[in-house]
């Protein structure tokens, strides 16, 4: 393996990586700890900050294709995508259901790292 290719690696194997973890994660029956609203709230929050770095992740790598304002875009839109896909899937495990509203909070979570990324980088 070249540097090169070692440093592409580097750059598309995060993103990719982040995407599996929330496949796994999304085929759980329950993520629960019981806590009510507490637990709720906090899994939200998870979601969104989850869903900023994976539109970070794919916006680092992609602005080695193009340039970044673009590559921010392509971000957003694979990353609202797998927001949808993530909640179809989670609509076949057991226990689990998806939501437009969960899609709502994984976008929004982009969003808020899209707006980031702008202000500082762009």
């Amino acid at each position: 393996m070249t540097a090169k290719s070692a440093s592409r690696l580097g750059l598309w194997a995060p993103p990719l990586a982040l995407m599996a973890v929330i496949f796994a994660l999304s085929a759980q029956p329950d993520l629960s700890s019981g806590l009510g609203t507490i637990d709720l709230i906090g899994r939200k929050i998870v979601h969104m900050a989850e869903y900023a770095l994976l539109l970070f992740l794919w916006w680092r790598a992609l602005c080695t294709l193009t340039p970044p304002p673009r590559a921010l875009a392509i971000a957003f839109a694979v990353t609202v995508a797998y927001a949808c896909s993530d909640e179809l899937h989670q609509s076949f495990v057991e226990g689990r259901h998806g939501t437009p509203v969960d899609v709502a909070i994984d976008t929004a979570g982009a969003a808020c790292a899209a707006l980031l990324i702008r202000r500082w980088r762009l």
